[in-house]
């Protein structure tokens, strides 16, 4: 019996970074600039070497979960079998689709503004509008939404230890591009953090 959230979580993925190279390719063609893909700081250059492989392994083990039989890749009896499980499955695969649309409007919100690093040579516009009007970084909020949609979805120790490094990664990532913010547009930046949250919209702390 083919694994319909298995797929359709696969499906979303791919799209997911096939709209990455996208934006890569848009900002690339307006600008003559790779849009950070290769990193500015050389922080976020040592965050690239675990970035590469977390990605491939992101696009790879729920893949493997629909064609492997046996651990630690294939999906668990337990995921398969029993019946609240299969039905959550689904609403991660849901919930994946749905991270994936919204992250869509944020590309399209920040248009050849977007890239991958926090650069140091360009001028970068404060966009407070939109998603980021609740949040500091519904990108990065929502790549950890699609992530945890893929973990249920692929309960596998391997699938499980790829979400806990994305999520410190995003982290890190999203502090940092606070820090360069904040030294840039000064005031406004500083304004901003006290209105809004990082992840989570409810979270209104200049540190939270």
């Amino acid at each position: 019996m083919r694994d319909w959230p298995g797929v359709l979580l696969v499906a979303t993925i791919w799209a997911y970074w096939i709209g990455v190279g996208i934006m890569i390719v848009r900002v690339h063609r307006a600008t003559h600039k790779l849009a950070g893909l290769v990193p500015e700081q050389s922080l976020e250059r040592v965050m690239w070497i675990v970035w590469v492989p977390l990605v491939a392994a992101w696009l790879t083990l729920p893949y493997l979960a629909l064609l492997r039989t046996h651990a630690p890749l294939a999906l668990p009896a337990f995921a398969r079998l029993t019946p609240g499980y299969a039905a959550l499955r689904w609403f991660g695969a849901i919930g994946a689709l749905v991270s994936l649309l919204l992250t869509s409007l944020c590309w399209s919100r920040m248009g050849t503004g977007w890239r991958m690093d926090t650069s140091k040579s360009d001028s970068e516009v404060l966009i407070t509008d939109g998603m980021f009007r609740y949040v500091r970084h519904p990108i990065y909020a929502l790549s950890m939404l699609l992530m945890a949609c893929t973990v249920i979805v692929v309960p596998t120790i391997p699938m499980a230890v790829v979400g806990a490094v994305h999520f410190v990664l995003n982290q890190l990532k999203a502090r940092n591009e606070e820090r360069h913010l904040l030294a840039t547009h000064g005031e406004d930046y500083r304004t901003y953090l006290d209105h809004t949250g990082r992840f989570l919209p409810w979270r209104r702390s200049a540190h939270g």
